[in-house]
């Protein structure tokens, strides 16, 4: 029987004028089985398009006693996955190019995904529905969700954040099926859907994971474009302590995005492996060796030249190289802040000869961590940081000035960390801090009042603690700038130093 006439037949349209009556409804299970063969054929043809909108009316005006009671769950989660993959964005090559943000075969993606996404919301509603009706009650309802929910999550992840294969329609429809499906599982958040509501309860990311593990593999995660959103959307929602007894499906697929050749995915594969790193104990980390695996993979990123991907690598070591200094401690090794050591040469390296501001804006950004964290140790490194701090201080990096305020908050703490190997660098470090006091106050470019207060401050609580860690000197050397110098401003900063006790 046609759709027209089913509708017909269950009265959601009445006869036509002289039409003889609609014969007899067949069993749902048998129209749903048709429908999910007819979807199943591929995403071409109008017809196609005309059957699954015309299933969304279906599914809005059934009854619910026809439409479920009689229904397998293996039945409907059949129908959903030849539906999902009805509205799947079109195949690519392992090696294809960028997506494009413009492209014919995205924009029916997401007309598909609209017309899915409705009959998503209309099924769900009745499930909600049925769940109230005595004849079909909580038992029937329960596996057909089971069965439902995994895939139907994952095309509402696919489609809930713009790309080239959503529009306004499959996003909207993608939000609400959310909004119904955590309303479903008597959850309150997205988060609680896939975690759980407690430590004990399992949520459905095990499910979710499963259905996207075939996906992930590193001969297939291209040819999906939406899978890798789909993982990396889907990963931050689950954390402590939840996300430990997911390691072993989650971090093999973080660290294959990671060490793609393309920057994009670097960034993503980096996050990811970063929420792992904040939400995962440092023990199930270190066992079998992960950690160190992690720490190699991102220490290879050190040498790439884009910004983006360097400031998410700094921000990951610095939060999974304690771990890995603690395992170090536990094991008794000598050293256990080699691993610092390592990873601060390398970045002293690359600054001492970077010339791009955007990179130096990381670097400065990041480098005052690295000193904290090594404290005293911090004098292992003082020649090389020295060369840099003097190289970066010189420098202007345009309005806002990170670069250099960062490298003042790096001189700040090396200072308060390394006091005593700090007299002896006393003459080249005031010089540069003068120098940079002058070249402030007399900057004539567009660099915000605020950001120019922000230097001078930096530079003369830098001055302050170089005093104080030379007994005075810079007091006495600074007496006779004091008294040469014309400009008000300089002098008030100078005064500073000098009144300070």
């Amino acid at each position: 029987m046609e759709l027209s006439g089913l509708l017909r037949a269950l009265r959601l349209e009445g006869p036509r004028d002289g039409a003889q009556p609609p014969p007899a409804v067949p069993p749902a299970e048998q129209v749903l089985l048709q429908i999910g063969l007819l979807c199943s054929e591929g995403p071409g043809g109008a017809h196609r398009a005309s059957v699954v909108r015309d299933l969304g009316a279906l599914v809005e005006a059934a009854d619910c006693q026809w439409l479920l009671a009689g229904v397998s769950p293996a039945t409907l989660g059949e129908l959903v996955a030849a539906l999902s993959g009805y509205a799947a964005p079109p195949k690519q090559e392992q090696e294809a190019a960028d997506l494009p943000s413009k492209d014919s075969a995205y924009t029916a993606a997401a007309e598909r995904a609209a017309d899915v996404g409705a009959v998503f919301v209309h099924l769900l509603v009745k499930l909600e529905a049925a769940k109230t009706q005595e004849a079909l009650g909580v038992p029937t309802v329960g596996p057909i969700l089971r069965r439902v929910v995994g895939p139907i999550y994952i095309f509402a992840a696919t489609h809930v954040v713009e790309r080239p294969w959503t529009n306004v329609r499959s996003r909207s429809a993608a939000q609400k099926l959310l909004v119904l499906l955590v309303q479903a599982t008597g959850c309150e958040s997205v988060a609680e859907f896939l975690r759980g509501k407690n430590e004990d309860e399992e949520g459905r990311f095990a499910a979710v994971m499963g259905l996207l593990k075939q996906e992930l593999t590193k001969d297939t995660w291209k040819c999906n474009p939406a899978t890798k959103f789909v993982f990396s959307w889907t990963l931050p929602h689950v954390t402590r302590p939840w996300l430990s007894r997911y390691l072993e499906c989650v971090l093999p697929p973080s660290l294959l995005i990671s060490d793609d050749y393309r920057e994009e995915n670097k960034i993503l594969g980096v996050r990811c492996l970063h929420h792992i790193i904040l939400n995962v104990p440092g023990a199930d980390l270190c066992q079998f060796n992960r950690a160190q695996v992690v720490y190699h993979a991102l220490y290879n990123h050190l040498y790439s030249r884009e910004a983006p991907l360097i400031q998410a690598v700094l921000l990951c070591l610095l939060d999974l190289l304690p771990i890995l200094e603690r395992a170090q401690r536990q094991q008794k090794q000598a050293r256990p802040t080699a691993l610092y050591d390592e990873v601060l040469q390398l970045v002293l390296t690359h600054m001492e000869a970077e010339h791009r501001l955007a990179l130096r804006r990381v670097y400065a950004r990041a480098l005052p961590a690295f000193v904290r964290r090594l404290g005293i140790l911090i004098a292992r490194h003082l020649k090389r940081l020295e060369r840099v701090i003097l190289g970066y201080l010189e420098v202007c990096d345009g309005p806002e000035e990170e670069a250099r305020l960062g490298i003042l908050e790096t001189l700040q703490c090396t200072i308060e960390h390394a006091w005593p190997r700090m007299p002896c660098r006393l003459p080249v470090l005031l010089k540069a801090l003068l120098k940079m006091i002058w070249d402030v106050h007399t900057d004539q470019s567009s660099t915000p009042e605020p950001v120019k207060a922000a230097l001078l401050q930096g530079a003369t609580e830098c001055l302050i603690l170089l005093d104080r860690c030379s007994e005075g000197q810079v007091k006495v050397l600074l007496a006779g700038v004091y008294s040469s110098c014309e400009e008000n401003r300089v002098r008030e900063y100078i005064r500073k130093v000098q009144e300070n006790t």
